[in-house]
């Protein structure tokens, strides 16, 4: 959690100087290259039978891909505090995905939790009135990147009863990646890059091998040891930490009204997980973690 709230702060800084979407292709594609490394020493090989390799890839574009466009391009227009107390909303998106996908039975109580959070993401995302410039465009993309998380988790949760986090964290990023190369590339060569140097250096192997690769990898393995409540109670740390930090190295403001919506948007979850659990007939695996990603 650290790792990730630290992570925000990184991003935000270096795409003063890299464009986002060029530095999120970079991260990704290191990080993806060294779990791929680290796979083969740990596993003996890294395969996937075609039918999970398929859903692995469709999985990782969604994920690592769309998700990444997304967030990293929102964080140009909007505070790395704003953007993370967005994506703590991220476990309401995982229910209402794992509830439309028949993994989790419908109850009042979490529909009643979601309406709860979502005034919370209203709050932070309206933080400073309604807004229609740069500022309101990233808001709202950083929420569409908060959902692409969430339905990934939903959806990739099943596959952790069969293969290792390690194996399919390293495919989905490689995946992801593929949907990063084109416009990551295209920014990177047309970009004004003198002002590159080692800050950025460090802030690339920093967050695509550590808040990329490892705890993403720590995440899924902490799931399988502790469960996903017990982990999830810990995601809270994170936009609570990424505002200190943002505050202390970037100098960002802290607005009260969005300390509110991060409180509502923490009651909205904790309301919707007072549901009785239980799944659908037919659910394989086990319950979909509900954790955001940086």
């Amino acid at each position: 959690m650290v790792a990730w709230a630290f992570n925000f702060v990184t991003v935000k800084a270096a795409i003063a100087a890299v464009p986002p979407v060029g530095f999120a292709f970079t991260r990704f594609l290191l990080a993806g290259l060294v779990l791929l490394a680290i796979t083969r020493w740990r596993e003996g090989s890294v395969g996937l039978p075609r039918r999970v390799a398929i859903r692995v890839a469709l999985l990782g574009v969604l994920g690592f891909g769309f998700y990444q466009l997304l967030w990293a391009s929102a964080l140009t227009l909007t505070t790395a505090g704003t953007s993370a107390l967005l994506v703590a909303a991220t476990p309401i998106f995982t229910l209402l995905a794992a509830v439309a996908t028949r993994a989790e039975r419908g109850h009042r109580l979490r529909y009643l939790g979601a309406a709860v959070a979502f005034v919370g993401v209203a709050l932070v995302a309206g933080g400073n009135g309604p807004r229609l410039d740069g500022a309101g465009l990233g808001e709202l993309m950083t929420i569409a990147a908060a959902a692409c998380w969430g339905w990934y988790l939903a959806l990739s949760a099943p596959l952790l009863a069969t293969y290792s986090p390690l194996r399919l964290t390293t495919w989905a990023i490689l995946a992801g990646s593929t949907v990063l190369a084109g416009p990551g590339l295209v920014q990177l060569a047309t970009a004004d890059l003198s002002a590159v140097g080692p800050p950025h250096a460090f802030a690339i192997l920093y967050s695509g091998i550590v808040a990329g690769g490892f705890a993403n990898v720590m995440i899924f393995r902490a799931i399988a040891l502790l469960g996903p409540s017990r982990v999830a109670n810990l995601q809270f740390l994170v936009p609570a930490l990424t505002i200190v930090l943002a505050a202390l190295l970037l100098g960002e403001p802290v607005l009260a009204v969005q300390a509110a919506g991060f409180g509502a948007i923490v009651a909205g979850i904790m309301v919707a997980r007072r549901a009785p659990a239980g799944a659908a007939a037919g659910r394989v695996g086990p319950e979909p973690p509900p954790l955001m990603e940086v």
